[in-house]
């Protein structure tokens, strides 16, 4: 998608080691570790090879699948030396069963082999016996469902499948199943529910199995904007599950949800994702159980979680404690999180404490837990406690906040100690996988700002401010699908949630906005339905994972095709352009400009990347197609809006030289060849003129960096990413951030927003040098473009053969870089005035004079 320039390149070698020791790990189905409902005919195989030898290679593969010491399938010898995606190849594999699987792997210098297990996902005969509970009425506290059962012999091994509308927090004798928070996944409730299959330990002797259901956004009441309270799936909390257990001497006993369940309101009196919940400890071993009633069964049909679950992952303990008003007191904590506040507590019964949550104070120093957009109509960040007359220790269950401080009125006792409130974080519990170092501090602190921010936003989704939204805006996650990627294993959660950006696509194939939707948002915005597009690709390049491409290219061919056709003379139109640009209301709007500029750019590169994916899959002459009708799309382009006089893009209503404009047009290829060199050198010239500052927002931000650097304008592109006034992410900093903002001002809506961070990209593919040639890193590419300025930097990203990574610093006298490549892909080193070569396998330290 974006403008690459091809240079010549060069690259010493270093002596093999003569030995090796080869061993195996990451082994995977289905991308994930050692799954528990794999609810896929073909599930696919993976590993990563490790070899302390440089140059080794896969030579080939055996894989052996078995049920209970049975071979199911043996894919006999591959001479082979891919390691990921390989499916399998045997007979149908039985529901609900565990299966495991071992596989030999041969290399250049030797052998190895390892083991591991996968479950099966339950099919329509497996759930037969449970039904979908909860109570009766549509009261607001939260039910409490409850089953006895007794054990009568040893158990072999006992599953619990659980779905639920909105959210099943679960407990077996009175401990949690699991560590997951927030559970089962998001989805549109109409089209996948998603199940949760967990392991359970087991006794002889009597049990209970006990669940408290949340909202979540399944049912949701709290009226908002965007309008969840009245979704088309909207209905009480619900729940469907299933305790298979397995004795030793092989019968099975199920445990299914149904009316023989209990069912009584609990001490959580509301729950709401935007608002917050009402606790009442009185109320927190309820007497009145009736029997559970059943429930119609949302529309969707039932698939894997295959999302991470979401965990608290990081508790923060609060840095102050102050009194801006008698009897109000502010907790403080180091950064802006996502999570809750767990609190530790005693008073008299009866005693109500109010926790308002914020990620910045107002003058006064209370903290800001204004709805200032009157977004909802019941409530926003704040939680009510109950106390009953005794120590309690509680936090929330079914909704969480972004913010830094926590606010609590009614306190009693007196001002609290330090330790009586601590932040928990809470997010997708996705694994980061990228690293990056410099010897700039700044340029760290963006990083680790960009990382922080990131994870806030990942909530089985990726959402849009964890304190104001929550929402999955697809624009936002296009733009950070790449920074997600390089630095977390989310792979499998942007595969999930194109899913979900493919569910809600118009009868005429345009997705909208936010994804899960409510039936909200249905306006012209290709700039932002472009994630339907891009994604796919994304992912592919990250991980190597064709499949998004392979499933969502009909649906992908249909929505530009249409986009097109309702593009008159090639000339696109949209509702979102280049956002939050530094001029702009910090509530948010759109840049002071022609939005028809980046929406025509988008249809282009839509176009491009379109045909691309067609190719992929044999469609050559439909790619063909699409080729044609970017052609003209970029002859249009021009003759609208570039002055090829000027050397630069204009539009009507412009307010002065737009630099997204003419970025956008390089990083598309729109520029003609002989303009490129003028094109970019305006850009920089106008950015050195506004004293080394960025006029862009969203989607210019994402490839400034990346484009000054690519076309010889470096030193821009260093001047800009490093200063420390406004607009700039020094600026945020100097003025005491912790995670990105929403807007370049001071006054901005959210400071916890990703999408004005994607600098990151830059980090890594410029300024550390890594990037990838071709899909899931098979070849990549070590190009460090900023040696000009710094004295070192480093970055590592997680690839489907392991690690690969790049570190380089100055020494007297030239360079030295050391690049790891894993076992099964290759690097070209491009070090400025030395030729290239290609790196195999291996730990290379190389020096450059």
């Amino acid at each position: 998608m974006f403008l690459r320039l091809i240079f010549a390149c060069a690259l010493l070698c270093v002596a093999p080691i003569a030995s090796a020791a080869i061993t195996l790990d990451s082994l995977r189905v289905e991308h994930a570790d050692t799954p528990t409902y794999v609810d896929v005919a073909r599930p696919r195989f993976a590993w990563i090879v490790h070899s302390d030898a440089n140059g080794t290679v896969q030579t080939g593969y055996r894989i052996h699948v078995s049920r209970q010491g049975r071979t199911v399938w043996d894919s006999g010898t591959m001479a082979s030396a891919r390691s990921f995606d390989i499916a399998y190849g045997g007979p149908p594999l039985v529901p609900g069963e565990r299966y495991d699987w071992h596989v030999d792997v041969t290399t250049s210098d030797g052998a190895t082999s390892a083991s591991s297990t996968f479950d099966t996902a339950l099919d329509d005969a497996g759930w037969h016996a449970a039904r979908w509970i909860g109570k009766g009425d549509d009261s607001l506290p939260a039910p409490l469902l409850r089953k006895s059962f007794r054990v009568d012999g040893d158990v072999d091994r006992a599953m619990l499948y659980v779905a639920a509308g909105g959210y099943a927090d679960v407990s077996l004798d009175g401990r949690p199943v699991s560590d997951a928070v927030l559970s089962p996944g998001f989805t549109d409730y109409d089209k996948r529910v998603e199940v949760v299959a967990t392991e359970v330990t087991l006794a002889p002797g009597e049990h209970v199995l006990s669940v408290e259901l949340g909202r979540g956004f399944y049912g949701l009441t709290n009226r908002n904007v965007w309008h969840w309270e009245s979704a088309p799936w909207h209905g009480r909390p619900r729940m469907r599950s299933l305790l298979r257990i397995r004795y030793a001497n092989g019968r099975t006993q199920d445990i299914a949800s149904d009316a023989s369940w209990q069912v009584a309101d609990g001490p959580t009196r509301r729950d709401d994702l935007y608002g917050g919940e009402t606790y009442d400890a009185r109320l927190s071993r309820p007497r009145d159980w009736k029997a559970a009633t059943e429930l119609p069964a949302p529309r969707g049909k039932l698939v894997a979680q295959t999302e991470q679950p979401i965990r608290v992952v990081e508790t923060l303990a609060a840095s102050a404690v102050t009194e801006p008003k008698p009897g109000i007191y502010v907790f403080a904590f180091p950064r802006v999180i996502a999570g809750w506040a767990a609190f530790a507590v005693s008073g008299p019964a009866g005693t109500a404490i109010d926790a308002r949550y914020g990620e910045k104070l107002l003058p006064d120093g209370t903290v800001d837990a204004r709805d200032e957009h009157h977004y909802f109509k019941d409530g926003f960040q704040t939680d009510r406690l109950i106390l009953a007359g005794e120590r309690l220790r509680w936090h929330p269950r079914f909704s969480y906040k972004g913010f830094r401080y926590v606010q609590v009125d009614g306190w009693p006792g007196g001002k609290p100690s330090l330790d009586a409130i601590t932040a928990q974080v809470v997010h997708t519990d996705v694994a980061v996988t990228g690293r990056f170092d410099s010897a700039n501090a700044l340029l760290n602190w963006i990083h680790r700002a960009a990382v922080d921010t990131m994870l806030n936003n990942l909530h089985g989704i990726p959402t849009d401010t964890p304190m104001y939204e929550k929402n999955g805006w697809t624009g936002d996650g296009m733009l950070g699908a790449d920074m997600f990627l390089r630095n977390f294993d989310a792979g499998r959660l942007f595969t999930k949630w194109l899913r979900d950006i493919a569910d809600t696509r118009t009868a005429e194939g345009a997705p909208l906005l936010i994804a899960p939707n409510p039936g909200w948002g249905k306006v012209r915005a290709p700039t932002w339905h472009a994630a339907y597009v891009f994604i796919p690709w994304s992912l592919w390049m990250a991980t190597g994972d064709s499949q998004p491409i392979a499933e969502h290219i009909a649906g992908i061919d249909r929505y530009v095709a249409m986009e097109d056709a309702r593009s008159p003379g090639g000339i696109a139109e949209t509702e979102l352009g280049d956002w939050v640009s530094p001029e702009t209301d910090p509530a948010g709007e759109n840049a002071p400009e022609d939005k028809r500029v980046a929406a025509t750019a988008y249809l282009y590169g839509m176009q491009r990347r379109t045909a691309d994916m067609l190719r992929l899959v044999g469609s050559n002459a439909r790619a063909a197609w699409f080729d044609a009708q970017a052609s003209r799309v970029k002859d249009a382009f021009n003759a609208r809006f570039l002055d090829r006089a000027a050397a630069r893009y204009r539009g009507e209503g412009d307010k002065g030289y737009r630099q997204a404009h003419n970025l956008l047009a390089l990083a598309f290829g729109l520029v003609p060849d002989d303009l490129v060199t003028t094109v970019a050198a305006g850009v920089a010239a106008d950015a050195k003129a506004r004293g080394d500052h960025l006029d862009t927002g969203a989607l210019a931000t994402k490839v400034i960096l990346p484009v000054l650097t690519a076309t010889g304008h470096a030193d821009e592109a260093w001047a800009i990413a490093t200063q420390d006034t406004f607009p700039s992410w020094g600026f945020w900093r100097a003025n005491g951030a912790t995670s990105l903002w929403e807007h370049w001002k001071l006054a901005s809506r959210s400071r916890g927003h990703y999408f004005l961070g994607t600098v990151d990209d830059w980090l890594y593919g410029d300024v550390a040098g890594l990037r990838p040639i071709e899909p899931g890193w098979r070849r990549f590419e070590v190009r460090p473009g900023l040696t000009a300025f710094l004295d070192h930097a480093s970055a590592a990203v997680a690839t489907p053969y392991g690690e690969a990574s790049v570190a380089w610093r100055k020494v007297a006298g030239g360079l030295d870089v050391e690049v790891q490549v894993p076992v099964g892909a290759e690097a070209v080193l491009v070090v400025h005035g030395s030729p290239a070569r290609t790196l195999g396998s291996g730990r290379h330290r190389l020096s450059f004079p």
